[in-house]
């Protein structure tokens, strides 16, 4: 039996019904009156983290029944909530930022209720990629997002070195921590021409845009030392006529003229070309050794 409840802005009243809410990513303004109204008409709330929910419930005087979901226990988690949606509980998931299910646990239940013909309705909020991307001045009209680079410089450089030519914006989630050392891998292995964003602490108090070549914002990173605060790092796409060497030969005679001019041994001598023509060392390993085949 399904009713309609004009409060809710026209949605109908299924019991058993699962709601993904969207929350803020850090100014608690930014909630919807939907979503509002969502958490307090559910008869359970699962939460990323309870007491980071706690904050945002209290702030708006909800008083409902939280329950922790978070990666750790999402397996078995997963299937207590769906006994009480097969129960007829209406269960709302939220995460302790944005939406759940991107980058932050949700995928799991969702896919598990949809196997038991469970009702799935998206109560949309705040997204921490989106807002950055929409003020970067990147443009928006094609964009990848890919969440966390990975955390080992080994793989994030292959995972760099797979969008090196991407006509696309791309979009990942990084950890303070790490952000120095990614962005000293996106010169190495994309160039440092390569236009980044680098989008810290989006809709809070210390909001901030850096924006401009990848040489120039680790060069104001690296000044500052400590890096704190969430962040999304946006890379520009590969320009459409990129500067490029006119023959193999170009890349060699270059390493040859800083070897004999500069008195650089062949790795320091291919690591300045690799930077001259806007290729990664990689890719300039490559091309010196096709010249010598």
């Amino acid at each position: 039996m399904t009713d309609y409840d004009a409060s809710n802005g026209g949605d109908p009243v299924e019991r058993g019904t699962l709601y993904l809410v969207g929350t803020p990513i850090g100014n608690l303004d930014d909630i919807t009156l939907r979503a509002l109204h969502v958490l307090k008409e559910v008869d359970l709330i699962a939460c990323e983290d309870t007491r980071q929910t706690a904050k945002l419930l209290n702030h708006y005087a909800i008083k409902k029944s939280t329950l922790s979901y978070h990666e750790h226990n999402e397996l078995t988690r997963a299937a207590e909530l769906i006994v009480h949606l097969e129960r007829g509980d209406n269960v709302a998931v939220v995460s302790d930022a944005g939406m759940p299910g991107v980058s932050d646990p949700g995928y799991r239940l969702v896919a598990l209720a949809v196997r038991h013909h469970i009702r799935v309705v998206p109560i949309p909020g705040a997204s921490a990629f989106l807002s950055a991307l929409v003020a970067s001045g990147l443009p928006t009209d094609s964009f990848r997002f890919g969440g966390f680079l990975p955390a080992k410089s080994g793989a994030r450089r292959t995972a760099l070195e797979a969008i090196r030519n991407s006509p696309r914006t791309q979009i990942f989630y990084e950890a303070p921590h790490r952000i120095v050392e990614s962005l000293r891998d996106v010169v190495e292995v994309l160039g440092p021409d390569r236009h980044v964003v680098i989008a810290r602490e989006v809709t809070k108090l210390h909001e901030e845009f850096l924006r401009g070549r990848a040489d120039e914002v680790l060069a104001q990173l690296d000044k500052r030392g400590e890096v704190k605060g969430e962040i999304t790092l946006l890379i520009g796409k590969a320009d459409e006529a990129p500067h490029v060497p006119d023959s193999i030969k170009s890349v060699a005679q270059r390493v040859k003229e800083l070897i004999n001019a500069d008195k650089l041994d062949e790795k320091a001598a291919l690591k300045q070309a690799a930077r001259e023509f806007g290729l990664s060392k990689s890719e300039a390993y490559r091309e010196l050794q096709r010249s010598k085949a």
